[in-house]
């Protein structure tokens, strides 16, 4: 199970990176952490998971969300 839980943790890392659009870069981020709070409970540390599960999933993306809306986008066919 830690395996399988880190191999996605990589794949998900891998296109938090190659993602060209900010909000799925997020949502990936944000199931990284998710992910990462369930190997914690895994691994029996209870405390760490729910820190990780609370701010890592749920306080940064709500603050990354918020950044992205209300900042301006480039289009590339608007140069």
């Amino acid at each position: 199970m830690t395996t399988i839980l880190l191999i996605l943790i990589v794949l998900l890392a891998a296109y938090t990176l190659s993602s060209t659009d900010l909000l799925h870069g997020v949502i990936a981020l944000s199931a990284i952490s998710l992910l990462s709070a369930i190997l914690f409970y895994i691994l029996q540390a209870p405390d760490v998971a729910i820190t990780e599960a609370a701010v890592g999933a749920g306080v940064s993306t709500v603050i990354f969300v918020w950044a992205i809306r209300h900042s301006q986008r480039k289009d590339d066919n608007h140069g």
